[in-house]
Formats: C-alpha cells, structure tokens, sequence
C-alpha cells in the first residue's frame, strides 16, 4: 500500500460535473490511502469573507482552466483518481478514515427556484457561518442559542461514466451527489464501476445536514479527508451501497421520492437475501419490522434520494463485503 497526497491545485480539481475525458489527478494502486483537500463554494468566494479563501483556493478560483470546467454544476471536485486494474462491472469501495473541515466557517445558499419550497422562497439568500471546529458545533441563527453538533461528510463521492459533460447535481448509480449525512468517518461506500480506471471524483464537503437538505444546501464547507480505494471484483452491485459502524445503508434515486424509496426497498430486499440467506417473502417482510428508510435528499434534480439503514446489531453474524 503506497500513500498519497492529493492537494486541490487547478491541475488536480474539476467543476461543476464528470467526464470520461478528465485528465487524471493521480494514479493509485487499489488498496492505496490517499489524503485528499477538497475546497468548496467557487460560486461565492467573491462575496465570502477572507477567512473562507485561502490562497490555494483563490488561484483555483481565479485561474482554473477551461477543460477543467466540464458540467453546469456549483460543485468543485478534486479529481478524478485513477485506479489501476479497475473495469466496467467491478465495485470500487471507498472507505473513508478521516474527514475535517479545513475551515473555521462555511456557506448556507438559498437558490431560487430550487430548494423543496421554491414557491414560497423565491429570493436568493446566502449566508457564512462561523463554525466551532474544538467543540464540533455550529450556532444557526448566531446569537440565538441554538447549537447542534458537526458530522462532517463529502457530499460527493462518484465514478465517470462515458458522458463527457455529466452535471454534478444529481445522483446516480455512479454515486455522485449523494448527500447522504451518514457517510462519515468510518463509513464505507461501494460504487459501481463504469470505466476503466474507475476516475474517482470527491468533494462537496458538509459539516452539518438535516436528512432532505431542504434548502438546497448543508452548511457548505472545505474539506479534507484520508480515504482508501479498494476493487471488488466479485461484489457484483449495480447501484451504491454503504457501511458505517452501526447500519449497512441502501440507496435509492429517482425523480419522485415514491420512486426513489422504491428502489431503496428492492435493494434492501436484495441485500437481506444475498447475505443473510432468507428468502425473498421475508427480507420484505423484515424490511417492514426493522428497516428504517430516510429522506436523503429532496433538491439534487432531476433526482431525489431516500436511503434504507439496517442495524447491524439485529444481525446473527457479520456480514463479509
């Protein structure tokens, strides 16, 4: 295993989707560690305060070049990461060791006509908000006594497919913008494979999220991460899947949340009968006695997501992924 550091340069980032024709950032072993910087928010630095842009991140900022620009969405990604041996129908996991914010604040953006309620929030808003990286909590409105704890987590995390020019914005079975706050340290998340060399993108890092991300954003933030990228070449997933310490986690997307809870469902279902042994009729059943599925997110269009969490605990012996 060699380790790797992945700083966010204008050579090493991309904005605003995926694409097949990315030059690689770097190039890894599967089973490497890599320690990787993501910034966040290139379409509001100009109006953030100076402790929110670093010089690193105002170079990139100001002097990212055009091929580096491959999608219509906000997101920054630092990437992609080539993974030698990697091919269409592996499973690439990424386990996620260490996530911190870099900064001390973060953004929060009201878009108009995106959100949950574009109707009834139809002016764009955008507010920083200091963050307490020591106690790991953040105070929203400032002064108003309500504080509630970080859990910091990439918002990103996705493989190219052969689109040349994929929006960052909605999630797919390529990962991507996920949005899932349960993703944290300790986690690991398994992606299907596309292309050769799987081209990993990370970013979108959050530092704190309500399940649905109602407004259409967390608190936005820089993030730094340690991950490892491992093949699986005998997973055999065809959407992404996830563990943390204490659940494994389905994910479904889809234009309606009827759809994406669907396919949460069915994946659960799937995942009961392949690694517990129970059959079909059962796993259904289970999934109505002990699955508790959640509102991921409401506001990545075209797609919501809803992700189903099984407690591991429940479980009468350790699943091998």
């Amino acid at each position: 295993m060699t380790e790797h550091i992945l700083k966010a340069t204008c050579e090493t980032v991309h904005l605003g989707g995926f694409s097949s024709a990315l030059k690689p950032a770097l190039v890894v072993e599967s089973g490497d560690r890599i320690h990787v910087e993501t910034f966040s928010g290139m379409n509001v630095y100009q109006k953030a305060p100076p402790e929110f842009v670093p010089p690193a991140f105002r170079e990139i900022c100001e002097h990212l070049p055009g091929d580096r620009r491959v999608g219509p969405g906000p997101h920054l990604l630092t990437g992609p990461i080539y993974v030698k041996g990697a091919e269409p129908g592996d499973v690439l996991e990424v386990r996620l060791e260490e996530i911190t914010p870099s900064l001390p604040i973060g953004f929060n953006a009201i878009r108009p006509g995106w959100g949950a309620l574009p109707q009834i929030f139809t002016e764009p808003a955008l507010r920083f908000i200091p963050l307490d990286l020591t106690n790991r909590m953040a105070e929203f409105p400032p002064g108003s006594g309500i504080k509630f704890p970080l859990h910091p987590f990439f918002g990103i995390l996705g493989v190219a497919t052969d689109e040349t020019a994929r929006s960052s914005i909605p999630p797919g079975l390529y990962g991507g913008n996920i949005d899932n706050r349960q993703l944290q340290a300790g986690s690991r998340v398994f992606l299907p494979v596309f292309l050769p060399g799987a081209l990993f993108s990370i970013g979108d890092g959050h530092a704190a999220q309500g399940d649905g991300e109602v407004n259409v954003t967390a608190i936005e933030i820089s993030m730094n991460g340690t991950i490892q990228l491992i093949l699986q070449k005998d997973l055999k997933l065809t959407t992404p899947f996830a563990e943390t310490p204490t659940d494994y986690i389905t994910m479904g997307f889809g234009q309606t949340l009827d759809e994406a809870f669907e396919v949460a469902l069915q994946q659960m279902i799937r995942f009961l009968e392949r690694f517990t042994g129970i059959s079909v009729e059962e796993a259904y059943v289970l999934c109505s006695l002990a699955v508790n599925f959640h509102i991921t997110q409401v506001v990545n269009k075209p797609q919501k997501g809803v992700h189903g969490l099984i407690s591991k605990a429940i479980l009468p012996k350790t699943v091998t992924l």
